[in-house]
């Protein structure tokens, strides 16, 4: 769909009036309200930019982009829909031109952080006269940007990926979200505390635990094997090999060398950093309970860089399960974690629906 397309140069500040946003010389939890509605934009390159909501007025329009200026390139610019609050050191980009929206929005952002990357640093940041000189390039037709191109671009891809959604859905049965009695009665005893819960030691419930040995990434083989190491980034994966390893089975829990659980429902090796809890003789859900509450207890700041987490850290350690007969009660964590499934996407499937139907609805037209 771009082979053909037409590219021209604009200059943000043709595009865009740039200047700081509005906000409140106030402390954040003087603006930040559990239940407010107002978006506070912040330096954060995460979640839009959004510290948190306020019930005080907004005081900067949306419909608009915004961008820190003390950052190494437009990784902080969003495109604000609401009106929001804004914060020290956030510029507030307000189009010059029209029809400009979210899809339009994301087009221009793309641009403009490939346009940064990696021409500012901590001495050079992406200020406001940065931003204003940033040429970006654009689909052009007949000397113009073409926003019907934009537009339709994006709306090809984001139907791409809600077939693509709602085919993972479909096959993995998730569409299901519609709560059973039973379901319903595990999580009312949850919130009312009315688990019977009990202490167990890893080992005696699930065997010696093993770890990993030592890969240097120099001595990797790229293939197909997903290679677990230490850190959050990506699960903990940092490279897929094809080298002669220990294969662990799936359904089984890794903790990292800080204590950090994760469960593994795929085929895996492992570094040395990593110890390898044999959950695998339970059901999905149960060994993910398991992982949730070995997490519980290792990950809580005492193994760091100077105390590593070893597997014989994990033969140690105790976990709170719920109980039935003086045993984990497996069963009752199966339920309970189908619930939870259920309640994380009882908004992602009728959203899913709603937006291919949407989508057939354009292309009918």
């Amino acid at each position: 769909m771009l082979q053909n397309v037409e590219w021209g140069e604009y200059r943000l500040d043709i595009l865009f009036d740039i200047n700081p946003t509005k906000y409140y010389r106030l402390t954040n939890n003087e603006i930040i309200s559990h239940n407010g509605k107002v978006p506070l934009i912040s330096n954060s390159s995460t979640d839009n930019g959004i510290m948190g909501y306020s019930n005080l007025p907004a005081l900067n329009i949306g419909n608009t982009l915004t961008c820190s200026d003390t950052t190494m390139g437009a990784e902080t610019m969003f495109y604000q829909d609401l009106d929001f609050i804004g914060y020290s050191h956030i510029q507030h980009l307000v189009p010059k031109f029209k029809p400009f929206n979210k899809a339009i929005a994301s087009v221009i952002i793309s641009a403009s952080r490939v346009a940064t990357s990696k021409k500012f640093d901590y001495g050079n940041k992406f200020n406001r006269d940065a931003m204003n000189q940033t040429i970006i390039q654009l689909p052009t037709k007949n000397g113009a940007i073409d926003f019907d191109f934009m537009e339709s671009f994006i709306a090809e891809l984001e139907a791409e990926r809600i077939a693509e959604l709602e085919a993972y859905l479909s096959a993995t049965g998730l569409k299901d979200y519609t709560l059973t009695p039973q379901e319903e009665k595990v999580l009312q005893d949850f919130e009312n505390d009315n688990f019977n819960w009990e202490t167990y030691n890893v080992e005696k419930l699930f065997g010696k635990s093993t770890r990993g040995k030592r890969l240097k990434s120099s001595d990797r083989i790229a293939g197909n094997l997903p290679f677990a190491t230490a850190g959050e980034a990506d699960q903990g994966i940092s490279a897929f090999i094809g080298n002669d390893v220990t294969i662990f089975p799936k359904n089984t829990t890794t903790i990292d060398m800080f204590g950090s659980a994760k469960y593994r429902n795929y085929e895996y090796g492992a570094d040395d950093h990593v110890a390898v809890v044999y959950t695998n003789k339970l059901v999905k859900g149960a060994s993910l309970f398991v992982t949730s509450a070995i997490h519980k207890s290792s990950y809580n700041g005492q193994y760091h860089y100077g105390r590593n987490f070893y597997a014989k850290d994990a033969d140690e350690l105790n976990i709170s399960l719920p109980t039935l007969s003086k045993k984990p009660n497996y069963e009752l964590m199966e339920v309970f974690m189908t619930a939870i499934r259920k309640l994380v996407i009882k908004d992602v499937v009728p959203y899913a629906d709603k937006k291919i139907a949407t989508t057939k609805a354009v292309t009918n037209n």
